[in-house]
């Protein structure tokens, strides 16, 4: 049965646009939701599974990513060659990814290579053979990648970060996998994650743009109205993860920069304080004129790069600063960091910060929304964690709602001394930070 989301929205100043949402599931349990945007020329849509790295056990800890990448390999009924010929004949950006809680492939497509663009994404998901030699060869390019990464301090800092953070915790575990986990990986372990994770019970077909919803979910419908409704073999429930307060001090001698990471937990994705959560790291990193990059690129120049971001999950989250720095700065950089989380404990932002906040945030939002591709996974997204839709205004106004005593109360509840993680990454030389270093 189709329905058409209506949210409960409170009103604002100049009420914008409805949005035209509609849902319908299918008898096996997979839900379709899609937008229509009449002047758009272009759709996009996306299949999303539900599960993501840290729904993985640690033996075969990167499986998810990998299953990402083999779909890619060829299908029952065209090789990987034929399908991106295919592919670039009709303009589809193929595209997919993995997350710590969510796998997406997606494409992108004008409105007259709907149909095509449906056969080959459905093919994709639905069809592959994961041959033995495919398997073979792709786990050699993701070692490869994983090599890759390493290289990279910006990610190897807030990979070390992560994983000391939420310690012996699937959430903390790499998405891409280990270089023993990704080795050991053979056929019979691709097939049965593959049978248990892409089910239509645990799968929401999104998409956004100049389509009409019935004659979309009827497309869906022929493809995927086969798949299994769930499978025999349950999805392991993992606990919430437990926070490590570490100081994490790793070396890494070809480095030129000192990498900083520091974090406390957050509350979740679905939070009533989540957009208390969000201002606050707006006015403390999240833009040119926050508090950070003021005080620490502006002011003092002891760093290119710094900003705060947050990464919010079904049942934890965190809020993280980093910072780029040189050896003789870093102790300034982290003594200037924690200043200014003492300073929004201490004192209540002014009403003209938080407006600029607001005022960005909301922005942001808005701006997020200007492709087809954003609002399908916007659609998807909000399925997955709210099970509900939620629209600009309602947003906005929740925005509106957080006060200077709300944000300063969430700041003492986060930046506790003792809540306090740091990793440094770095040719650490007489590098020294202890706990006394952190105290806010």
């Amino acid at each position: 049965m189709s329905v058409i989301l209506t949210p409960d929205a409170t009103p604002a100043a100049t009420p914008s646009p409805a949005r035209n949402i509609r849902r319908t599931t299918l008898p096996n349990g997979l839900l379709v939701l899609t937008e229509s945007i009449p002047h758009a020329r272009s759709v996009s849509m996306g299949v999303w599974i539900a599960t993501g790295s840290r729904d993985e056990l640690l033996a075969v800890n990167g499986i998810s990513h990998f299953v990402e990448h083999m779909v890619f390999k060829g299908t029952t009924s065209r090789s990987a060659r034929q399908f991106a010929r295919e592919a670039d004949s009709i303009g589809g950006n193929f595209d997919a990814f993995t997350a710590k809680e969510s796998i997406c492939f997606n494409v992108k497509v004008l409105d007259s290579n709907v149909a095509p663009a449906l056969d080959l994404l459905a093919d994709l998901v639905l069809h592959p053979t994961f041959t033995a030699d495919d398997i073979t060869r792709e786990q050699g390019v993701i070692l490869e990648e994983i090599k890759m990464d390493e290289d990279n301090p910006d990610y190897l800092v807030h990979e070390t970060f992560t994983q000391n953070f939420w310690k012996g915790h699937a959430l903390g575990r790499p998405i891409l996998g280990t270089k023993k986990t990704v080795a050991s990986f053979n056929q019979q372990v691709v097939l049965e994650f593959y049978a248990s994770r892409f089910t239509a019970h645990n799968m929401v077909f999104a998409a956004a743009g100049h389509l009409d919803h019935d004659t979309f979910v009827a497309q869906v419908a022929d493809h995927f109205s086969g798949l299994a409704a769930a499978s025999e073999t349950d999805i392991p429930q993992l606990p919430a993860p437990a926070t490590n307060p570490h100081i994490t001090l790793k070396s890494k001698k070809s480095l030129e920069q000192v990498q900083v990471c520091i974090g406390v937990p957050a509350p979740q994705v679905d939070s009533p304080q989540r957009y208390t959560v969000y201002l606050l790291n707006t006015m403390l990193g999240g833009g040119m004129s926050s508090r950070l990059f003021q005080t620490i690129r502006e002011d003092r120049g002891l760093a290119y790069s710094i900003f705060s971001e947050t990464s919010p999950f079904r049942d934890t989250g965190a809020l993280s600063i980093y910072a780029g720095t040189s050896t003789e700065r870093a102790h300034e950089v982290i003594r200037l960091t924690i200043d200014e989380l003492r300073r929004i404990k201490d004192t209540p932002v002014s009403e003209a910060e938080l407006k600029r906040a607001k005022d960005q945030l909301k922005s942001n939002i808005v701006l997020g929304l200007e492709s087809s591709s954003s609002r399908m996974s916007n659609l998807a997204r909000q399925a997955m964690y709210f099970g509900r839709f939620f629209s600009v205004d309602e947003i906005v106004a929740e925005i509106e709602t957080v006060t200077p005593a709300g944000i300063q109360a969430l700041a003492q509840q986060l930046f506790r001394p003792e809540a306090i993680a740091l990793t440094v990454l770095s040719n650490l030389g007489d590098l020294h930070i202890d706990r006394l270093d952190l105290a806010c």
